[in-house]
């Protein structure tokens, strides 16, 4: 019997794509400079000099944030997927599929709240469908498509990487993991650290974004690439950046910052934080000459980074050193955040 390839929930594995989408999407067009590929969080149409990144997304609204919170966090995911292209995202094409129990005012406050945003960052809205149907619910409420606009000269590319290139990392691991369990199940932490703890934990939940990095990590010419390290953390975010430029990785485990919260939560439910979803982690290749300069303008805009490691030959792999040991690293594949809040859900 072949074997199932399909996880239990979350992103579908790598061998998938590699056997049943990949192969299969449609028409050539030499016009596509990124296609579809692991490790890149958006794609590329040049047409005359001007380069368009494109991203699309769930539109992912929880009820339970309150409408003006979720709608927040529907936009940065969406957004922060292009972010990472280098080019400054300009537009937004949206579907919303509602369901049917959603109100006249709720409805109004999401729409403020992606307006909001929308003006903070230059963005605006070019297209979109609105409409409420049975059979949709919460939180997967329709989609989007971020574009980023820019030249060639603002553009990240896995195919700039070069040996001895650092590698810089923002914020640390499951930065969403620890902001989202505890802001949809608060009982679960105020009982299992009380409810200061729970209130550090919540407090995560509006560094769920890259935009912010991007728009800093920009200013530099040095920087080769960019990922936000959402489904599977950070160790599933640098394997997928490997193996989408085709170089090798050393990494430092022990320089990578992890927040004090983060690090208890992890303790608490028992799940490894460097394989946790992580939205906000933003994962950098960047020249040795400007990855120390980057790290310095990111604290100095209050977001923490370390260098953690460097980019070495294909042929050396990927590997993690921890306490003077080295091991290959290989794709997480399963998230533990979905079999936590699964199981919270449960309980």
């Amino acid at each position: 019997m072949k074997k199932n390839l399909l996880p239990e929930l979350g992103k579908i594995p790598p061998q998938f794509f590699d056997q049943v989408i990949y192969p299969r999407l449609g028409k050539y067009d030499k016009n596509i400079v990124i296609g579809p590929r692991h490790g890149v969080d958006y794609g590329v149409i040049k047409i005359a000099d001007t380069y368009l990144a494109l991203s699309t997304d769930p539109f992912f609204i929880v009820p339970s944030f309150g409408f003006k919170k979720a709608a927040w966090f529907a936009f940065h995911i969406i957004f922060s997927d292009v972010a990472v292209s280098g080019l400054p995202p300009k537009y937004l094409s949206i579907d919303l599929n509602l369901p049917p129990e959603i109100t006249e005012k709720q409805l109004q406050e999401m729409w403020e709240s992606v307006d909001s945003e929308a003006r903070k960052y230059g963005i605006s809205v070019v297209t979109g469908h609105t409409a409420r149907y049975s059979g949709c619910n919460y939180p997967m409420v329709g989609g989007a498509t971020a574009i980023a606009v820019g030249a060639k000269k603002e553009l990240k590319s896995p195919s700039k990487v070069k040996k001895g290139d650092q590698v810089v990392i923002t914020k640390g691991p499951a930065i969403e993991t620890t902001g989202l369990l505890s802001v949809l199940f608060p009982g679960k932490f105020i009982e299992a650290g009380g409810a200061k703890f729970q209130k550090e934990a919540s407090d995560l939940f509006y560094q769920m974004s890259v935009m912010d990095d991007c728009i800093i990590a920009r200013e530099f010419s040095g920087v080769r690439v960019m990922h936000d390290a959402t489904e599977c953390g950070i160790w599933g975010g640098l394997y997928e950046m490997a193996m989408a430029g085709n170089y090798g990785l050393r990494i430092e485990k022990e320089l990578i910052p992890v927040k004090e919260v983060v690090k208890k939560t992890a303790e608490l439910f028992e799940f490894d934080p460097f394989c946790s979803i992580s939205e906000g982690t933003l994962l950098a290749i960047v020249s040795r000459k400007e990855a120390e300069s980057l790290v310095s303008t990111l604290k100095k805009n209050n977001i923490s980074s370390a260098v953690v490691g460097e980019v070495v030959d294909k042929k050396e792999g990927i590997k993690i050193a921890e306490n003077k040991k080295e091991k290959k690293l290989s794709h997480p594949k399963t998230d533990p955040y979905w079999l936590l809040a699964e199981k919270f859900s449960r309980e």
